[in-house]
């Protein structure tokens, strides 16, 4: 099964769809592949690696694009690529199928089983295949250093032997995969980092990161199933806007991520934001290709305001890291499709339903939206529910066992209470229950007693054990056959080690105190 690699036309593009190391791998599963010549060029990949790899090399589009089953690709092709695609390949790529309407139509008519890795839904067997979180990484890391390097200052705080720098201040809206990335690469290089997200669930998160949260005080949430954030109302807008506002008049650096899979993205850092902006300040709209989050953004181009703010409609994609890390998310995926000799297209899987734009003549967006709850859920939640009522008839069980047993144990020696004050003498009844009454009050007051105060509570017991050293010194007389003097003397022998061994503990404990 053939597997074919174009060079992309776009003259931004940089990244290519598959590289040696991601050649070795598709051959390993079984595919033949096929890359055009000097495809690999501006991701830094020569065409003696793709053949050392084990591709081959050819030398027109058209032949990539004619004969082969599966076409992996970057960027969506041209309406003329696709007229030269044959019916029954399968085409896995960036897409955009919300604006490519008339894309999907040609691809449609052509035959043409499209596969679009921008909307691979974000579950968790599909995350080894997320081109997005992989893309966002590289693109958030990277807007930090290319607003550092336009920043002309530094981003940490140094105080030198020249005068004191003040550490910079980057503000990150929007903490997604790429919003993460940036505020770990700023709080890593020792700028001050903020964070705004809507959605309340990835304040710890940013926290972790060493970042601040920014919150508006209003009881909303911008959360979904899905993973982005839903439109919020207008009053929440009106104190997001004031909020930035604020900041703007703060922060040196902006870096903006919000972005929603098929729409326009949100307009979050207006004119006004950024005519607050300080001399000097960066603006890094990483939405600058879906319509910029920042008013003045110009996708693809890097200029500076008339109060001398610089926006980043672009940035460098590091092409050779990206291109190994879209080419291992396409072998991923290839690997779930099945190897070359098990390739198929099944519709019933989740992932294939949701990304799989046309097949078979028809068009497949927008796809039926995943059941949030699924059976296995279910079943799940069932199983859990009779675990923690086993759980709880076990406890009722084992409490009602140790119920029976102390009632056994009181029942025996109440009966053993009563033959004793049946034939002892009376003398011996009343010291029995003095000393019946002194285990009961010893046991409550020691058993209860939290384990911090167990070293007070060795200098009372040294207390007890004196005033038992005193009775048995007392009741020693001068006769050695006497039991009386040998129990008095033995008692007297067990305080004494008792009295000598809690001040020898508590002085060492004491001592873990001191400096």
């Amino acid at each position: 099964m053939k597997i074919g690699i174009p060079a992309e036309i776009f003259q931004d593009e940089k990244r290519v769809a598959a590289t040696p190391k991601t050649v070795e791998r598709l051959i390993k599963q079984g595919f033949e592949v096929f890359v055009e010549h000097n495809a690999g060029n501006k991701s830094g990949f020569t065409n003696e690696e793709y053949v050392t790899a084990g591709a081959h090399i050819v030398d027109t589009p058209n032949e990539i694009l004619q004969h082969s089953a599966i076409i992996l690709k970057v960027k969506e092709p041209t309406l003329d690529e696709v007229a030269q695609i044959q019916p029954g390949t399968v085409l896995i790529c960036y897409l955009r199928p919300a604006h490519n309407t008339e894309l999907l139509e040609s691809l449609k008519n052509q035959g043409i089983s499209s596969f679009a890795v921008d909307i691979i839904p974000r579950i968790t067997r599909a995350q080894k295949m997320d081109v997005l979180s992989s893309m966002a990484n590289i693109s958030g890391y990277r807007a930090v250093i290319e607003s550092a390097f336009h920043f002309g200052r530094f981003l940490n705080g140094q105080i030198t032997a020249a005068g004191k720098v003040d550490p910079a201040k980057v503000l990150v809206i929007g903490a997604g995969v790429a919003g993460l990335a940036a505020i770990g690469a700023a709080n890593s290089l020792g700028a001050i980092v903020r964070a705004f997200d809507t959605r309340k669930e990835v304040g710890e998160q940013i926290n972790s990161m060493g970042a601040q949260f920014l919150t508006i005080d209003i009881n909303e949430d911008g959360a979904t199933a899905t993973g982005y954030s839903k439109e919020m109302s207008e009053e929440f807008i009106k104190a997001e806007m004031q909020l930035f506002l604020e900041q703007a008049k703060e922060v040196d650096i902006v870096i903006t991520t919000a972005q929603i899979p098929g729409k326009k993205a949100p307009l979050l850092w207006l004119d006004y934001h950024v005519a607050a902006m300080k001399p000097g300040s960066v603006i890094v709209d990483l939405a600058a290709e879906s319509g910029g989050n920042c008013q003045l953004t110009q996708s693809g181009e890097v200029f500076t305001t008339e109060n001398g703010v610089t926006i980043l409609g672009k940035i460098n994609q590091l092409p050779k890291q990206a291109s190994q890390l879209y080419g291992t998310n396409l072998c991923n995926l290839l690997d779930d499709l099945g190897k070359a000799a098990e390739f198929r297209i099944d519709m019933s899987d989740p992932i294939v339903s949701q990304a799989m734009v046309t097949h078979q003549g028809k068009i497949n967006w927008p796809p039926i939206p995943l059941a949030v709850a699924t059976n296995a859920d279910t079943k799940k939640k069932e199983t859990q529910a009779n675990k923690q009522e086993t759980q709880a008839h076990k406890e009722e069980r084992l409490a009602s066992k140790k119920l029976k047993s102390t009632l056994v144990s009181l029942l025996v020696l109440s009966l053993l209470l009563l033959v004793i004050g049946q034939t002892a003498p009376v003398a011996f009844i009343q010291h029995f229950t003095v000393f019946v009454l002194a285990i009961f009050v010893g046991w409550q007051v020691i058993h209860n007693v939290s384990h911090a105060l167990h070293t007070p509570l060795m200098a009372v017991t040294n207390a007890i054990s004196g005033i038992i050293v005193i009775g048995g010194l007392l009741q020693t007389k001068n006769e050695i056959d006497n039991i009386l003097t040998v129990l008095s003397f033995t008692a007297v022998l067990v305080a004494t080690i008792n009295i000598v061994g809690g001040f020898v503990v508590s002085h060492r404990m004491l001592k873990m105190f001191q400096k």
